[in-house]
């Protein structure tokens, strides 16, 4: 094995990541939130050829997926999402004639991976706040986690953009900072489970809440007051591909 050079590999390292986030700092699509439909909406898109970025707060990708059901590291589909996982080379089994069981870390890992491939990806960023330009927004304003986490006084830095996608999940954090700072847009709030309501729910009302920011995955039931649905995740992935065709029509 060669020799390596301490100094050489803190250069590359600061080097290469700051060749990324400079690319970044304008883009087609903003993505925030690496769960299921935030991957997959970064895959679709990238694969159309716009130049996406993914934003996520914590450490690893994956949102909900990897626990599985209370830690049984298997999760549900329905057949109408199969496509997609043919689409990423993911396997799943066939349950019965309406439900398809998929190993819980190969779904995360198969999505982190393809959309890696189509989109910029950055853990540990946070997004704090929302540019918002003639009505629309336009970018968003970032900094890392642990500076959130520290509660340290250090300002941020802001990204441009031609759409948004808050896929955060339960959190709904891009469309919360919207509505909390006067922008034209409410929040039902997340409701009960009731797996069959919410699946179709998150899938039919992925939208355009705000113009400039669309809406996907368990941010569509914070929205607009769908329940939850727990560890079955064909709504995810389709609201996930969903968006992107949604955000793909308008940029063209």
């Amino acid at each position: 094995m060669g020799m390596v050079d301490e100094i050489k590999i803190s250069k590359a390292i600061v080097e290469k990541y700051s060749a990324k986030l400079m690319d970044v700092l304008e883009s087609d699509v903003a993505i925030v939130g690496g769960g299921p439909s935030g991957l997959v909406s970064a895959y679709y898109l990238g694969d159309m050829g716009f130049k996406t970025v993914l934003f996520e707060k914590k450490l690893s990708l994956g949102g909900g997926i990897w626990g599985g059901g209370m830690m049984f590291n298997k999760v549900v589909v329905q057949e109408e999402a199969t496509g997609i996982l043919d689409d990423l080379g993911i396997g799943y089994e066939n349950y019965d004639e309406k439900h398809y069981v998929v190993d819980a870390i190969e779904l995360a890992g198969g999505l982190i991976y393809n959309a890696s491939k189509k989109a910029k990806v950055f853990n540990l960023i946070n997004v704090e706040d929302v540019m918002v330009k003639n009505g629309r927004v336009a970018g968003l304003v970032i900094n890392y986690t642990p500076v959130e986490m520290s509660n340290l006084h250090i300002d941020p830095i802001t990204v441009s953009t031609k759409a948004v996608i808050d896929a955060t999940g339960h959190d709904a954090s891009v469309c919360s900072i919207l509505a909390r700072k006067g922008g034209d847009l409410e929040l039902k709030g997340e409701k009960y489970m009731d797996a069959p309501l919410g699946e179709r729910g998150v899938v039919d009302n992925t939208s355009e809440v705000f113009p400039g920011l669309f809406v996907a995955g368990m941010t569509v039931a914070a929205v607009y007051g769908h329940p939850r649905m727990g560890p079955i995740f064909g709504g995810m992935l389709l609201s996930g591909k969903r968006v992107a065709e949604l955000v793909g029509s308008k940029l063209k």
